[in-house]
């Protein structure tokens, strides 16, 4: 791949934000890409308008545990609307939150955040209502699981009596205060993939969609102990984190190739913490001073999966603000959209930017923040880099009620009409050849 300066990078990005941000400061007014049309480059090229749907602790949905099935559709509907509303083409459903299930799964429970208790039948099928009012909105819907965490706190015996974590005790690491799968063993492996490529067999899902755990982020003081796992499994690594990229690099192709064998349409995505490396510690890494790296911390090498082609798109979560070179610590949005377009150029990976809109008019963020138009300008210079795709915004709490503005000013700046979404953009232009 060829090397540009982090520098240059940075000075394009800053400069694209001067050029553009007159034309962005009016309200309700339509941006143009480098097409020139209304809505950018996206409405020509089928760009990716995504939406994250957290059910984890109810995050978006459902509002709170132990509502009625009707209740429960009823609110995912109106979620699902107002991502149509807004423009967006992708939802990205959490149906996988930890280590349970939203649709009547045989390897795992029913999720706690439907009825409030691990493992009872809510009476519906959340995942297959969702992928069918989905399409029939025009909508793709991505399946999103969390591979290895297991529960928000430290007690198994808080798990539904037949969760596989009570039933292989050996298979669970506690760690922070949660309880994780440990990801060095096999048959870990094995069984997260058989559980997660189950709702695939049953559902046209468009894609398979990981966030940013693998590891669990590290923890001051504490000891993730998977130390059987590498005494018997690690012997072949020159070290520890060594052997625990490989075992997600496996995941990672693994899953990859079962997605493919079982519904060739599906994609797989991966939404990771923004910064693989800091410049500091590799100079192929960004040129930022971020206190996680994926790739020494989460053991996610997540740069590799791309210029290897082991997945389909790529959204890396650029939850920082776009700031002048001396007010980037610990990073920086305008050095890590080049930086991630410099990643993709060359492979078959799409770049999708992971946008925090739940920072936007938060008082506990800082000053730029409370500016409806923060938002904006961010999609403003990320149009300026062709391999940057499009965005999905964190999360449909904040899409759907919008306190600050900064999604109506998305939509009215960026999305002046519809699009479709990538996949069923590229199903149009193979029936139009």
């Amino acid at each position: 791949m060829g090397r540009v300066s982090r520098r240059a990078f940075a000075a394009a990005a800053l400069s694209a934000v001067t050029m553009m941000t007159a034309a962005a400061a009016a309200p309700g007014r339509p941006m143009s890409g480098p097409s020139g049309a209304a809505g950018g480059r996206g409405a020509a090229a089928g760009e990716m308008r995504g939406v994250w749907l957290a059910t984890v602790a109810n995050r978006d949905w459902p509002s709170r545990p132990g509502l009625s099935a009707a209740e429960q559709r009823a609110e995912l509907i109106a979620h699902l609307d107002a991502a149509v509303r807004n423009r967006l083409n992708t939802v990205i459903f959490q149906v996988r939150p930890t280590a349970d299930a939203l649709w009547p799964s045989p390897y795992e429970p029913w999720s706690s955040c439907l009825t409030g208790t691990q493992g009872v039948d809510p009476g519906w099928d959340p995942l297959g209502t969702a992928v069918t009012e989905a399409h029939a909105r025009g909508l793709e819907l991505h399946a999103w699981f969390n591979p290895y965490r297991v529960a928000a706190h430290a007690d198994p015996s808080r798990l539904a009596a037949t969760h596989p974590a009570r039933e292989n005790p050996g298979w669970v690491v506690p760690y922070g205060g949660k309880l994780y799968y440990n990801p060095g063993l096999l048959e870990v492996r094995a069984f997260v993939e058989d559980a997660m490529l189950d709702a695939v067999r049953r559902y046209p899902v468009d894609a398979v969609h990981f966030d940013d755990y693998f590891y669990p982020y590290p923890v001051a003081g504490e000891t993730f102990d998977d130390d059987t796992a590498y005494d018997t499994h690690g012997g072949a690594f020159p070290d520890r984190a060594a052997w625990r990229r490989d075992n997600i690099d496996r995941l990672v192709r693994e899953t990859a190739a079962r997605i493919k064998e079982t519904r060739p349409d599906t994609r797989f995505g991966i939404s990771p913490f923004g910064v693989w490396r800091n410049a500091g510690t590799d100079p192929l890494g960004s040129d930022t001073r971020a206190g996680v790296q994926t790739y020494d911390d989460l053991h996610a090498d997540t740069r590799r999966w791309v210029r290897e082609n082991w997945i389909d798109y790529i959204c890396p979560q650029l939850y920082w603000l776009a700031q002048p070179l001396d007010q980037q610590v610990p990073a920086n949005y305008s050095v890590l959209v080049p930086w991630w377009s410099e990643v993709v150029r060359g492979t078959d990976v799409q770049l999708y930017i992971g946008e925090a809109l739940y920072k936007a008019g938060d008082p506990a963020q800082p000053a730029a923040w409370q500016d409806p138009a923060e938002l904006s300008r961010h999609l403003t210079l990320a149009a300026s880099y062709p391999q940057a795709r499009g965005h999905v915004f964190f999360a449909a709490r904040e899409v759907a009620a919008d306190p600050a503005g900064a999604m109506a000013r998305v939509v009215a700046d960026h999305y002046g009409q519809p699009t479709p979404s990538p996949v069923r953009r590229a199903e149009e232009s193979k029936a139009d050849r």
